[in-house]
This record gives structure tokens, sequence and C-alpha cells, in this order.
């Protein structure tokens, strides 16, 4: 169970990001984090990453502190994480990728079953540079695909992957988490303010002005999600300004 308390974060010239965050992740359920632009959604997807380090407060994972461990430590211990825009590698093939990430190297079944996962066929793709030619959706799939790779994953966080491509690439992409939350016993995290993957998530945290204003699961806090957006109120504390997004 991964668990944040009293997360703050505060730029260097003084900027507050993140105001004493706390929150659970669910062990084997699909958590999306959701709010407005600017409220610290991706600030709290680098901490939990190891990309970037609190001010203040704890990162616990299975009752271990690990605030202080660097993105490789982690990644070690079961994070895994996929970037808003996906990294392009030109003459890295998409099976040089999965096994960097794996830390092994895969056979072609397995190669194929993680790529099934994410809606791809490994004969056409484990060959492929990780380069240009891939458009926004098929960089997002592999990427989504070499965390799928990592051994003894545990909690697998998701930048905002509908960043960047289009319907028909994101119809796919709901379609791979939809496998992902079924087929799979690790903790999904996901940043995002789509509906579509809202509605298939199994506890929501939202967001805002660095802080958490609702948690809780789907059924509880959607409805007034969707209510903020009819402008029938605001549970997203719409209109205050916040920090990095």
């Amino acid at each position: 169970m991964l668990e944040l308390k009293g997360i703050e974060w505060t730029l260097p010239g003084g900027e507050e990001i993140l105001r004493g965050i706390d929150f659970t992740v669910p062990d084997g359920k699909m958590t999306v984090i959701t709010g407005p632009n600017g409220g610290g959604k991706t600030s709290i997807a680098k901490i939990i990453a190891g990309i970037a380090s609190p001010t203040r407060g704890q990162i616990l994972l299975d009752g271990e502190d690990i605030t202080d461990w660097d993105i490789t430590r982690r990644s070690r211990k079961g994070i895994g994480y996929a970037f808003q825009q996906p990294v392009r590698f030109k003459g890295l093939k998409v099976r040089d990728l999965m096994e960097l990430a794996s830390q092994e190297t895969l056979e072609e079944s397995r190669l194929c079953s993680i790529l099934g996962e994410v809606g791809l066929c490994a004969q056409e793709y484990i060959d492929r540079d990780v380069d240009a030619s891939l458009s926004g959706g098929e960089s997002k799939r592999i990427e989504i695909a070499t965390v799928l790779a990592k051994k003894d994953a545990r909690v697998l966080v998701f930048d905002e992957p509908e960043a960047g491509i289009d319907l028909w690439s994101f119809t796919n992409l709901i379609d791979a988490f939809k496998r992902l939350k079924n087929n799979h016993h690790e903790s999904l995290l996901i940043i995002s303010h789509q509906e579509r993957i809202l509605d298939i998530a199994d506890y929501i945290i939202v967001i805002a002005d660095g802080k958490v204003r609702m948690a809780g699961d789907k059924e509880e806090v959607l409805p007034g999600l969707l209510d903020e957006e009819k402008g029938t109120n605001c549970p997203l504390g719409k209109g205050e300004r916040g920090g990095a997004a």
C-alpha cells in the first residue's frame, strides 16, 4: 500500500505547490487523481516516482519510508512511472526498451503477452524503432507496455496518458487500461481529468490548490464532479490559483 503523509512541496522561489497532501492508494485498485490544471497533480506523480523530492512529509510503501529514495531505488522496489510525453530513442527498438525496463532478456512469447495487454501485435512492433515513426497513441501504449514489463511491479503511475493523442488512440488507451484493471494485481495510479478514465476508476482523489479536496470510491466522488462540470457546485475549487499541474 502506498501512503502519502503531510506532503508539502515549495519551489526555490517560495511558491507553495503542495500544501499537506494526505492520501492512500488502495492495493490492487485503479486510482485516478484529478482536479483543475495547476492544482498539483503532476507534481504528486513526480514526487511518488522520485523525480522530485518533497519539502516535508513522508511517502510509505507497505509501511516502509521511501521518502529519501531516488527514482532508481523506487523502480527496483516496484514503482513504475510513465511520462506524460513518452521519450523517443533513435536507434532503440521496442524489444530493447522493454528489456531495459524488465532488466532481463524477454522471450518473444512474453513480449507478445505484454504488448497484447495494450492492444499491440508483437510481430508488428518488437523490431520497430522507438522514434518519430510511431504515432502518439502507439508511443503511449508502448510506454505502458514498458511499465508492465517491470519485474515485481507494485504501483504503476501514469501521468495524463491521454495527452497529445487523437480520439481513436484514446479509445484504444481506455481499452488497454480496462485490460490492466481486470487482469493485473498491481495498484494503478492515473493522473487524468478525462471523464472516460474517471468512469473506469475504483477510487478518485481530487486535488485543487495543492490540497486534497475530495477522496473516495468512484460512486461517491464522480457524481459531484459531474455536477461541478454543469456548474451546480464547485468541489474542485474552480477559479482558485494553484501551482504546477
